[in-house]
């Protein structure tokens, strides 16, 4: 049971390691100026999505609820950790869609934008391990 625990954390981590780093490659993306550099923004955020992130997300739901299984759980911070969790799956889907946008040129947003839109993963964060950790309901 602890292995598993270790792994939905370890792809927890990956997962937030991409959450936070893709926007702030749209951030610099957003702000260049050449060809090149946009054209190496892409790869880039392509392969932390497909390579690092999506990986990171779908194991740590796997686990997630692999534990949840083996745990039994059903307190109501769960829930409320379960709803953060699918915010979470949303703002993945939000970076593929901006991904998809700049991959095509079609980004319509500022660099502004994407330094707030980088900070709900960081919020998100903090109220996930808060309810795991104190389990206040």
């Amino acid at each position: 049971m602890l292995w598993i625990k270790t792994l939905h954390i370890i792809f927890m981590v990956t997962w937030f390691a991409g959450l936070f780093y893709l926007p702030r490659l749209f951030v610099y993306h957003t702000m260049s100026k050449d060809k090149l550099s946009r054209e190496r923004f892409k790869v880039m955020e392509r392969k932390l999505f497909f390579g690092i992130m999506t990986p990171g997300a779908f194991l740590t739901v796997f686990f997630g609820f692999w534990l949840w299984k083996l745990y039994g759980v059903t307190e109501q911070w769960l829930h409320i950790k379960l709803g953060l969790v699918i915010l979470l799956i949303f703002y993945h889907y939000l970076c593929f869609k901006h991904l998809v946008n700049f991959k095509s040129n079609k980004n319509k947003h500022s660099h502004v934008y994407f330094r707030w839109f980088n900070e709900a993963p960081v919020l998100l964060l903090i109220a996930i391990i808060y309810l795991v950790e104190f389990k206040p309901i």
